[in-house]
């Protein structure tokens, strides 16, 4: 009753906001504009029905045309459970008559985490295809950041949304340095700054701050920012691998991944030593390490810093066997014969 006469009694004195209002919220309930036609299926592969484990595979799948061997790649899984996974997601569409629609605007924020998964993963699979040998990859990571950009401009004060594009961008700035003039692998910490682009790095620079602006950081936001400190090197000749450290521990509350755990390992063993990141690494237990080639490549670096020759010639061996990159074999392959450290 007291509702309904403050309503009476507002819409008395106020008949044009509520106008306002009313108007806002019937736009609410239309269909966006999707500018893309990929973009618009992602979102309609979001659907809350579907098991939030399946929808990213889904989408990888059904909308960006990646085979069921690559996206178990990306989800550190066999193949052929990645396989029955989406079998059974596509069995159980069929079977409960799941009926997929373009979501409503109001529907959009409880979708956008699973697409940006989506995404993400998109982009992470063209990543790791530095040559660029594998066809079914080409123009994956292109692809995704153009996807990223849509997003962004679809949800604009979306945080996670501008987290994920800086990430990217960071990353793609960084795509020329990453093999030499005779094609072989560069790690991060020895590519030459000149070759980054400053163009894409000031643009991630400004969207990450826009992302930070809105007070509400998260797992996309968190791992733009450690690329934003790898960037800084470009500018200040060091990196700074205290921040870097502790910019990994905030990720690890909110996306305890196998990833985010190396590289926090990796980052300790620059800022307090070798055996801090050992020690950090060994207290990762997860069954897929078992077949997570960046563990056993940082395991076989740290080994060899401490003088434990044997356990870092296997973890180099293990880590060879892992890598599918003729460059980046090469790499492992010379550093594992090398005398000097790694540094």
């Amino acid at each position: 009753m007291i509702d309904a006469a403050r309503h009476s009694r507002v819409e008395a004195a106020a008949a044009d906001t509520l106008e306002l209002l009313d108007r806002a919220q019937t736009d609410d309930l239309r269909v966006p504009a999707f500018a893309d036609e990929r973009l618009k299926l992602l979102f309609v592969c979001a659907h809350p029905a579907i098991d939030a484990a399946a929808r990213t595979p889904l989408m990888l799948q059904t909308v960006l045309g990646l085979d069921a061997a690559r996206i178990a790649s990306a989800f550190l899984v066999a193949p052929a459970a990645m396989s029955q996974r989406l079998v059974r997601v596509k069995a159980k569409i069929r079977d409960a008559g799941i009926t997929f629609e373009v979501p409503a605007s109001r529907e959009l924020p409880d979708r956008v985490d699973s697409v940006l998964e989506a995404i993400y993963a998109a982009f992470g699979s063209g990543w790791e295809d530095v040559a660029g040998s594998d066809p079914r990859r080409r123009g994956l990571a292109d692809e995704a950041i153009w996807l990223g950009r849509l997003v962004t401009a679809l949800m604009p004060e979306e945080p996670e949304a501008l987290g994920l594009l800086a990430l990217m961008l960071h990353c793609e700035a960084r795509r020329p340095a990453r093999r030499d003039l005779q094609g072989r692998y560069v790690p991060l910490d020895r590519q030459d700054v000149a070759l980054w682009s400053p163009v894409m790095i000031d643009e991630a620079e400004t969207i990450l701050a826009d992302a930070a602006g809105t007070g509400r950081p998260g797992r996309f936001q968190l791992e733009a920012a450690i690329q934003s400190a790898h960037a800084r090197r470009a500018v200040t000749g060091r990196t700074d691998w205290d921040a870097i450290a502790l910019l990994y521990e905030g990720l690890l509350l909110c996306a305890p991944t196998i990833g985010a755990r190396v590289g926090h390992a990796a980052a300790l063993a620059r800022a307090r030593g070798d055996e801090a990141g050992l020690a950090a690494l060994e207290a990762i237990h997860d069954d897929a390490l078992v077949s997570y080639q960046p563990y056993w490549a940082l395991r076989a670096h740290l080994l060899k810093h401490l003088g434990r020759a044997d356990e870092a010639g296997q973890a180099f061996l293990r880590a060879l066997g892992l890598t599918e990159d003729d460059g980046v074999r090469a790499f492992l392959a010379a550093e594992a014969t090398s005398r000097t450290p790694l540094s």
